[in-house]
């Protein structure tokens, strides 16, 4: 074995560590977030809730009125007034976040973005070993994708944190996710370091992959907003129509941003990512007029990624258009993810095609017990 093969097994195994490393960090993160959850308990929230309520009503009934009458004076109430919200819309204000208020589950929050950022340092590192013991850019199987993909979503995530968007109710939902993209990679997707076939030595690898990462980590932010929001407009619903949700209903959905800035931010980081998504395949079409000579052949990949973008364009459509707004779209966007997903794990897994590099088929499932 020569210096030079032996370095990149080294740097291979030092990547395989790295990504183990992340995964246990990831978990304590994910138990420090459970903490933070069940720290903000929703008495806390209640309590908050019950506060604000008579002072709004105080603020909606207006002071009393008092009358001067022979002998003495009547105090008069002034009649209620009612304020219509515009059509549509509910003057819902942002929840207080997973930790419902509570400084002990502030703090276990803060533990939690700090193991986050840790878990995606040593993530980040797998990565870039991994790269460097291949000699090439770590995009040329599943394997590769999947922790790359993932280490981009949590970086998206830590960006929005550091932008001071609020978003810290998300980490729960996303270090759980990860850990499950995470555990599919190193136990079913799990490939050795190679390089790669003739068709990918192209400078469109680095362009072409990359943004289509990045469109999926941003992707998978929306989407889990998406969820949110239709669980969050269900609660407000109810509420508005006099309706008592359950116990475990109110201390979760409570602390989470109101129903409109959920969908607002779903629809504004889902608009941001859809250019970048457009340029994806129109690089991927060019690199395919270089690779076969042809700019697009509805090979299944490409099939599959012209339908996501009919998916977006439809929800983006959607949502600026009267009587689509809201559940409707938010359905139409989810769609659009769920063909994403397709896009990647069905057709890269199941369908054959151009773009069948990922080296694990049916048989390896199969092996791996599924």
């Amino acid at each position: 074995m020569t210096l030079a093969a032996a370095t990149n097994e080294s740097l291979a195994e030092i990547s395989n560590v790295l990504i183990y490393s992340a995964m246990a960090v990831y978990t304590l993160a994910f138990f420090a977030y459970i903490a933070e959850w069940l720290l903000g308990s929703r008495s806390k929230v209640a309590r908050t809730a019950a506060a604000l309520t008579p002072r709004a009503a105080a603020r909606t009934a207006g002071p009393a009125v008092t009358v001067k009458q022979s002998g003495g004076t009547a105090v008069m109430e002034r009649p209620k007034v009612t304020v219509r919200a515009a059509s549509g819309s509910r003057d819902v204000p942002d929840g207080p976040g997973a930790h419902g208020g509570d400084v002990k589950g502030d703090l276990y929050g803060r533990i939690a973005i700090s193991l986050t950022v840790l878990a995606f340092a040593l993530a980040f590192g797998g990565v870039l070993t991994r790269a460097l013991s291949v000699e090439r850019a770590p995009w040329g199987n599943m394997y590769e994708f999947n922790i790359t993909f993932s280490t981009t979503a949590v970086g998206v995530y830590l960006l929005l944190l550091a932008l001071k968007k609020n978003v810290r109710w998300l980490g729960l939902f996303l270090t759980t996710s990860v850990l499950l993209d995470l555990g599919l990679a190193v136990t079913v997707l799990y490939t050795e370091s190679d390089q790669l076939v003739p068709a990918l030595h192209s400078y469109w690898l680095y362009i072409h992959v990359s943004t289509a990462i990045l469109c999926g980590a941003v992707f998978y932010v929306g989407a889990f907003a998406t969820v949110m929001y239709l669980f969050k407009d269900s609660y407000e619903n109810k509420l508005a129509n006099g309706g008592k949700p359950g116990s475990f209903a109110t201390s979760f959905l409570e602390r989470l941003p109101a129903a409109a800035s959920l969908d607002k931010f779903a629809y504004r980081v889902n608009a941001a990512v859809f250019p970048l998504w457009t340029f994806t395949i129109i690089a991927g079409a060019i690199w395919a007029g270089d690779a076969w000579g042809r700019y697009w052949g509805w090979d299944p990949k490409e099939t599959w990624s012209f339908i996501t973008w009919v998916a977006y364009a439809g929800y983006l459509h959607a949502r600026a258009t009267a009587g689509w707004k809201g559940r409707k779209a938010a359905y139409l966007a989810l769609a659009a993810f769920g063909c994403w997903l397709f896009n990647y794990y069905g057709v890269n897994i199941f369908v054959s095609g151009k773009h069948s590099y990922a080296d694990v088929g049916l048989g390896a499932l199969r092996a791996a017990g599924f």
